[in-house]
C-alpha cells in the first residue's frame, strides 16, 4: 500500500473516528467536509478527492492490519508539527454530536498514543473544542 500524504493523514483520522462507533452520522460527515473546506491545512488539497480518500480509508480499516496498520501510515505521514492539528481534527469529528461514544473516546486514545501527544496538548484540544461547539441550550 502507497504512503499517505499529510492530508490524507489527517482525513483518515476523521474517517476513523466518525467510523469508530460503526455509524458514520451525517453530522460527522458533514463536519469533515467543514474542516477539509476551512482550515488552513487544507488549503492546497484538492477538496474533489475528499471522498476518495475516506473510502480508501474505509477499505483500508478492513485490510489485515486493520485500524493498528491504518495509524501506522498516519503516524508515519504527518511531520511533528501537524501532530497536535491531526488529533483536533479528529476530536472535532468525535465532538461535533455533543456526544462522545465510548468508541470513540477509544479510538482517541490510541490515536493519541500512536502520534505520541502528551496529556496537556489533549486536554487543550478537548477543552477548545468542547467550548467552541458548546450553544445555549
Amino acid at each position: 500500500m502507497p504512503s499517505l500524504t499529510p492530508h490524507e493523514a489527517l482525513i483518515h483520522l476523521m474517517v476513523i473516528t466518525s467510523a469508530s462507533d460503526r455509524d458514520m452520522t451525517d453530522v460527522e460527515l458533514a463536519r469533515i467536509g467543514d474542516v477539509v473546506r476551512s482550515w488552513p491545512v487544507f488549503v492546497d488539497f484538492n477538496q474533489d478527492r475528499l471522498v476518495q480518500v475516506a473510502q480508501a480509508c474505509q477499505k483500508a480499516l478492513h485490510e489485515k492490519d486493520g485500524l493498528e496498520g491504518v495509524l501506522a501510515r498516519v503516524a508515519e505521514a504527518l511531520p511533528e508539527r501537524l501532530r497536535d492539528t491531526a488529533y483536533a481534527a479528529a476530536f472535532e469529528v468525535a465532538a461535533i454530536d455533543l456526544e462522545m461514544r465510548m468508541e470513540e473516546v477509544r479510538v482517541l486514545q490510541l490515536i493519541r498514543l500512536k502520534l505520541d501527544l502528551d496529556t496537556l496538548t489533549v486536554a487543550a484540544i478537548a477543552r477548545a473544542a468542547k467550548a467552541r461547539l458548546r450553544t445555549l441550550t
